[in-house]
């Protein structure tokens, strides 16, 4: 293994070494210092003779004239076992919960390998997660990329902690797996998720990767692709329904951003690389299902939005790869409502593909498009009645306006430790429809009121 002494510069946390041979992209390579310490890099950038690495660790202490570099000959790899469950580990795939390292059955690069489109099968199974403006609005079917858009200070580790908790696939013996992925999170952050599922149990069907944000940026872009290797590994191997889990993308991409500034690259949209969606994708993209495989990997993305916007270029990107929103609402969090989803401007694209007879029940696409459009009127109404008071309103309107909050209150309130069933979800939804005169229900079609609409209610 040839050992480099032409280290030429270091800016930030780039370094640049020359007359090197034989390097590609991706490398790992060590940077031995005089004292005998070692420090990890990997190739950034190959030009010719001279390679750009960036730095795991800082740059302080590096001697340029007496430090030395060499090249591993392969990039990053994650050790991959079944033993990986019920583990918590750092950014980089190392042990971080003080248990023994892990016996690998083999090494596999973060990156993964391309799912070939023509391997892949259509999402269609129900995933329950216990929350009803997911399960019932915004349905989640397993293989799908669902991301939550959420903002700076709400309640998005809650919502995270409880669809890890609480996620399962109805109707089948398939085991389930939670990967889980923080990036860039604080101290309190990284103990809140590790102390919740060690309490709850869920600590032993999830694999836990924790970046936190003193550590350094590389670390932070290889997190979310570890979890994603982890992820391959028990769906793709050991044959499990995968759900993946990863809280903040927006940290990822400010990593991405940093790395972007120190190589002095062209920005593109407010100062993200030109390539942000390229990268966005390689990640989003691992997620789905296989002909070939029992195993999937479904993905909730989790990212906050900066000042809100959501046509900042990490959500408008995101929102092109992935299949839908769930967006959290600071309105709703105001008002004290958990979780705060803003059920109208959320979306799930395949919600069709995992309701209906056989999935959840027969009566769930009616229901969801009566409470969307009760809910919508409900809106309008109290808004009105915010300005021309509400004995300007309608006894109709009146009505819708009840409903809106009760909706509000009862159907997506329900708490970070509620757990409802579909059946559950539904039967609430049927409920809050009795709110409203039975032929305000167009959505529904008259056999399903027959069979479900309360007796008691009429």
């Amino acid at each position: 293994m040839k050992e480099y002494r032409t280290i030429q510069e270091i800016a930030g946390p780039l370094m640049l070494i020359q007359q090197v041979e034989g390097v590609t992209y991706g490398e790992l390579g060590e940077i031995e210092l005089p004292n005998g310490e070692t420090r990890q890099c990997k190739v950034l950038e190959v030009d010719g003779s001279n390679a750009l690495v960036q730095l795991f660790d800082s740059s302080a202490g590096i001697n340029l004239a007496d430090s030395k570099v060499r090249f591993l000959g392969h990039g990053i790899e994650l050790a991959v076992s079944g033993d990986m469950l019920g583990r918590v580990f750092d950014g980089l795939g190392r042990p971080k919960d003080g248990g023994p390292e892990i016996l690998p059955e083999r090494f596999e690069d973060i990156n993964g390998t391309p799912m070939n489109p023509s391997a892949r099968n259509y999402p269609s199974e129900f995933i329950q997660t216990g929350i009803s403006a997911i399960d019932g609005l915004n349905t989640l079917v397993r293989g799908q990329k669902l991301p939550i858009f959420s903002g700076s200070g709400l309640s998005h580790a809650e919502l995270a902690a409880q669809i890890a908790r609480q996620a399962k696939v109805l109707g089948t013996t398939t085991p389930f797996a939670v990967v889980f992925a923080a990036v860039g999170i604080t101290f309190e952050e990284a103990d809140f998720f590790v102390t919740d599922f060690r309490r709850t149990g869920a600590l032993d069907r999830t694999v836990l990767f924790m970046n936190l944000a003193n550590d350094p940026a590389i670390e932070r872009i290889s997190t979310p692709r570890m979890a994603l290797t982890a992820a391959e590994y028990l769906a793709f191997t050991m044959g499990m329904h995968v759900l993946v889990i990863i809280t903040d993308i927006t940290n990822y991409a400010e990593a991405l951003r940093e790395v972007s500034a120190a190589r002095k690259e062209v920005p593109g949209r407010r100062g993200y690389p030109g390539y942000l969606y390229t990268d966005l994708a390689t990640m989003y993209e691992r997620a789905g299902r296989r002909f070939d495989s029992e195993g999937s990997i479904t993905m909730i993305p989790i990212l906050t939005m900066p000042e809100d916007d959501k046509t900042h270029p990490i959500p408008d990107l995101t929102g092109y790869i992935t299949e839908g929103q769930i967006i959290l609402s600071r309105e709703l969090h105001r008002h004290g409502i958990t979780p705060p989803i803003d059920v109208l401007p959320s979306l799930s694209r395949l919600k069709d593909k995992g309701s209906g007879e056989g999935k959840t029940r027969e009566d769930h696409s009616g229901v969801m498009n009566q409470l969307i459009a009760a809910y919508a009127r409900g809106k309008e109404a109290r808004e009105l009645m915010t300005i021309l008071g509400e004995s300007a309103l309608t006894e109709l309107d009146r009505l819708y306006a009840k409903f809106a909050d009760a909706f509000e209150k009862e159907y997506v309130s329900q708490g970070y430790q509620t757990n409802r069933s579909i059946e559950e979800t539904l039967t609430l939804g049927w409920k809050l429809l009795t709110l409203l005169p039975k032929s305000e229900l167009k959505r529904i079609k008259p056999e399903m009121i027959d069979a479900y609409y309360p007796k008691d209610g009429e």
